[in-house]
């Protein structure tokens, strides 16, 4: 790699670091090229991205970033899995871990939230946007439902009257 390549990739490391709502970094010695692709897709899934980067460069990317603090975890053969939505790669790197123990987090940053390997953890324990969007509009739509029933309901009771004073009727 010559110098305008690193200088390159410096760039793109930088902006993934200040745009990305949270980044995971994690050992992946040990792992096949059939498991870091398999990863790759999971994160995919997700919204997300992986990227393998030299650490030196990661480094003077992290520099004036938010993230910055998280410059001591890049030692060794590391993995940067990265998603603006700030539960979808910690999710996805969970579950991969689950099936798969060579993959080990160190930690990570949420905006300029130092994680470590825990902090992860309970990230990927939440729940999602998405997740989270669908709980708001049901507690929303339920307080609706209800006072349409309320509402409906003396409407249900006054037929309810006159049809049976209507049998009453028949039968006499």
């Amino acid at each position: 790699m010559d110098r305008a390549e690193k200088r390159e990739a410096v760039a793109a490391l930088n902006t993934v670091f200040a745009d990305a709502g949270v980044v995971v970094v994690a050992h992946y010695a040990g792992l096949s090229v059939a498991d870091m692709t398999s990863l790759r897709a999971k994160v995919r899934e997700a919204g997300g991205s992986v990227k393998v980067a030299k650490n030196r460069l990661a480094k003077l990317a992290l520099q004036g970033t938010d993230a910055e603090h998280i410059a001591d975890l890049f030692q060794g053969p590391t993995v940067i899995a990265y998603s603006g939505d700030p539960v979808a790669a910690p999710k996805a790197v969970m579950d991969f871990v689950k099936g798969n123990e060579k993959l080990v987090v160190l930690g990570g940053a949420l905006g300029s939230t130092n994680l470590d390997a825990d902090g992860v953890k309970a990230l990927a324990t939440m729940p999602s946007l998405d997740e989270l969007r669908a709980k708001i509009v049901g507690m929303v739509q339920t307080p609706a439902t209800r006072i349409a029933q309320v509402l409906s309901a003396p409407a249900g009771q006054v037929a309810r009257v006159i049809g049976a004073y209507a049998k009453k009727d028949e039968a006499a």
